[in-house]
Formats: C-alpha cells, sequence, structure tokens
C-alpha cells in the first residue's frame, strides 16, 4: 500500500486522542488471561500486534470478547485460565505476526507451564532475536528447540523453573518483563537488574493483578517471589505516548501549530522523547490529570514555529526514547547544528534495521547524516526534497516519512504504508484532521 504526503498548507491545530497504549495494551490482555476470573479492559489498541496477543491468549484456553468502541480502540473481557494454566492443542502453533512483545512476554508465561508449545511469526519477527530472552530462562530450567540463530519459530518446553537473579546486559522491558513472568511460576525470589531504566508497564501493572513487585531504583533492580497467583481486575488503557510522539513532532515543526494531545500515558520511562523536544527549544507543555492505576496520564500541548538548535541524545536516555528515534531524528533535521544520538544500536534489531533505515531516508530526503554502530549523527536544518521512500515494513518509519513529507518541498511518497497497521491505523485520519483545523 502507497501513501503520498501532501506539504502541509497550513498549521496543525486541534485536539487529539491518540489510540491506547500498546505496552499497557499487551501486557492487560496477558495478564488478564492468567488470572482464574474475569477481566474487564477498555481502550485497548485495536492493532495487528494486538491482535496477535488477543489471538494467543484465545488459543492457549483464555475465553475472549471483543467489542469495537471509538475508532482505533476495543474493549476486551477476557476470562482467564487460572490455576488450569495456559493450554494449546496438540502440534499447536501460536502466530505472532509482527509482535516481538508477544513473542518474547509469551515466552517467560509458557516456560514455567507443563506441555509444548510452539511460537511463529512473520518474516520480520522471524528474524528478530530470541536468545536475549531464552538465556535467562534457560538458566531457570526451561528448555526450547529454535533455528540456528536462536529465533523463531520457536518451541517452549515449559516446566518447573527455579528462581535467578539476573544482571541484563542490555536493558530491555520484554527481557525484564519475561524474566518477571517465569519468575510468577518459579520458586523463590526472581530478581532482574538493568544497566539503565527500560518501560516498567510490567512493574506497575502486576499488583493491580495482586502480586507485589520489590524495586529498588537506585540499583535499578526489581523482583518477584513466586509461585504467584494473579487476581482478576479491570483496566482502563491510556493513550499510547509513542504514537503521540508523531503529532507532537508534526506540530513542533509546522509554523503556527497548536495541538493538544488528551488522555496520554505519562510514564517517566515512556516520554524521554519530551524532554529531547524541549532541549532543542520546542513549545511543549505537559499537564498531568488523571491517573490510570498505577499510570500515570495527562495532556500534552505543543505550539509550532519555535527556532529548534541540536542536541546530545546521551545513551542513558535511549531506553526511555528508542521508538521514537525515526521521529526526533526527522525534527532534528529541521534543527539548526548537529544532533548526536549515541547508544541506539537497539535499533538494528526492530522490524527493521532502523538506524540503517533512518539514514538512508533521511538521506533521500536530502539530510547530512553520519551513523556508526550504536550512534546517529544529523545536522540541519533541512529543506526536505520530495522523494519515494519505502517503510520496510517498519510501522515507526512510515510515520516518520509522512512528518517528513508535511515540510517538504514536494510529495514524499511512502511505500509499505500499510504498516501503520502495527501501532497506529488511524494515524492518516489523525493527522488529516489536525491539518483540517482539527475538524
Amino acid at each position: 500500500m502507497r501513501h503520498s504526503q501532501q506539504p502541509a498548507q497550513g498549521p496543525l491545530t486541534g485536539s487529539v486522542r491518540v489510540p491506547g497504549d500498546k505496552s499497557i495494551s499487551h501486557r492487560a490482555v496477558l495478564f488478564s488471561a492468567m488470572t482464574a476470573g474475569t477481566c474487564e479492559i477498555t481502550g485497548v489498541l485495536d492493532s495487528a500486534d494486538l491482535r496477535s496477543t488477543i489471538g494467543a491468549v484465545a488459543a492457549l484456553g483464555a475465553g475472549v470478547e471483543i467489542r469495537r468502541s471509538r475508532a482505533g480502540a476495543l474493549d476486551v473481557t477476557v476470562t482467564g485460565w487460572g490455576q488450569l494454566g495456559p493450554k494449546a492443542d496438540d502440534d499447536a502453533s501460536i502466530d505472532c505476526g509482527n509482535s516481538g512483545t508477544t513473542a518474547r512476554l509469551l515466552l517467560g508465561l509458557l516456560a514455567g507451564h507443563p506441555g509444548d508449545v510452539t511460537l511463529t511469526g512473520d518474516a520480520s519477527l522471524s528474524k528478530r532475536p530470541m536468545r536475549r530472552v531464552t538465556e535467562p530462562l534457560a538458566r531457570m530450567g526451561a528448555a526450547f528447540d529454535a533455528s540456528d540463530n536462536g529465533t523463531l519459530p520457536m518451541t517452549v518446553h515449559g516446566g518447573a523453573l527455579r528462581a535467578i537473579d539476573y544482571d541484563m546486559p542490555i536493558a530491555s522491558a520484554q527481557v525484564k518483563s519475561a524474566v518477571l513472568l517465569a519468575g510468577l511460576s518459579a520458586q523463590g525470589r526472581t530478581t532482574v537488574r538493568e544497566p539503565a531504566a527500560s518501560r516498567d508497564h510490567t512493574e506497575r501493572l502486576l499488583p493491580a493483578f495482586g502480586v507485589d513487585v520489590g524495586r529498588d531504583i537506585e540499583t535499578r533492580a526489581c523482583w518477584v517471589d513466586g509461585p504467584a497467583r494473579l487476581s482478576p481486575t479491570d483496566v482502563a488503557v491510556p493513550g499510547d505516548p509513542s504514537s503521540a510522539a508523531f503529532l507532537v513532532g508534526a506540530a513542533a515543526i509546522v509554523p503556527g501549530s497548536e495541538v493538544r494531545v488528551t488522555d496520554v500515558a505519562l510514564n517517566p520511562t515512556r516520554i524521554g522523547f519530551l524532554r529531547v523536544l524541549e532541549r532543542m527549544g520546542a513549545d511543549v507543555l505537559i499537564r498531568p490529570g488523571r491517573a490510570s492505576g498505577a499510570e500515570p496520564c495527562g495532556e500534552l500541548s505543543i505550539r509550532g514555529g519555535r527556532l529548534l538548535t541540536g542536541v546530545l541524545v546521551c545513551a542513558s536516555e535511549a531506553p526511555s526514547l528508542i521508538d521514537e528515534v525515526p521521529l526526533l531524528a526527522v525534527v532534528a533535521a529541521m534543527a539548526a547544528g548537529t544532533t548526536r544520538f549515541e547508544g541506539v544500536g537497539e535499533l538494528r534489531v526492530k522490524e527493521s534495521d532502523r538506524l540503517a533505515a533512518i539514514a538512508q531516508g533521511l538521506t533521500a530526503l536530502g539530510v547530512n547524516v553520519r551513523s556508526g554502530d550504536d550512534w546517529l549523527e544529523v545536522d540541519g536544518p533541512t529543506v526536505f526534497r520530495g522523494t519515494t521512500l519505502d517503510s520496510l515494513g517498519d510501522h515507526r518509519l512510515a510515520m516518520a516519512w509522512a512528518v517528513a513529507g508535511l515540510v517538504a518541498d514536494g510529495p514524499v511518497t511512502i511505500e509499505g504504508w500499510d504498516a501503520i497497521d502495527v501501532s497506529y491505523p488511524t494515524f492518516a485520519e489523525d493527522l488529516g484532521r489536525l491539518l483540517d483545523g482539527g475538524r
């Protein structure tokens, strides 16, 4: 599918509520399936990735009812398998689609339950690294059959687990969550330490399901005591800050724009992109509002037209903004000076080699770019030239190139536009309404 983004003929104005947070949606569905009861989850992101998770828990024995609510959102009722544990038909496989979160969290969930379950994925997911998850799980006693590269398809041989004390070599919310979920089935305390703080949605959400999670912020450690059972609860999913980032970034670079994003998650581990935009000089206002469980929420206001300057984005910041680097790189190309991103090697093992793809796409747009194994430098300001770019099946790239098209000297055509279905299927409609004054 192809999308042609025309240059903006005026500012972006109006208010928008982005679809539900993808990370919280995944966890709410998975945790609900583990309970011995019924949970109501409202505002679940309606995307290809979440459909993979919903399909997976249904295939493993959970009862699932789906109702469409507002655009881009689902209300989902999940009746969990409880003490019976997840059960798949003999020789059945669970299709995780393009969702790394689905696959990696399922590895941890399934590791502590007797039985063999095979996880598969599409061509992109089948290239993404899984050893970072299976290695600590193997230390706990789980066994896996996989390709020589340790990728999907992969069969999980679940069973009795022992608790471990694990120092993660790379900060990763998915790895951390997988180990903690396995720890819920293990005997004793399972502790995970990170070299830098990653997303903490699992640590925030498990207590709502009746599971205590210990945390030491100073040492970036968290732990659970197993075996533990989850109790049913209801979850209201707030808007996704990673989706909001693309509208915020667009407003920042289109002069005269005034945009509000309402009811969005403001978890500190997810809004590193806002701190970078503020350092660049963008006019961003954060208004805290209601909390959704343990997740802080609120409203973002952004005005365009300020002069932006290049900044240094340190490696310690990377986990809090890794998904927003494509967008930030586009904004950086509109800022005066050089913006350098450090410690972003994780981009090479996303849906695409995002680091290489960002550099290639910006170059095609006329930007001076330099990159290495885990760093990226972008020079600005630049007048983007109209061109054709390939999303490479990557939703973040597709949306970033659309934002660039708003300030290009001609249309920017994006091949593989349907990749946005992974996280923000209504992005084009929401952007169009803001370009039309919020109508």
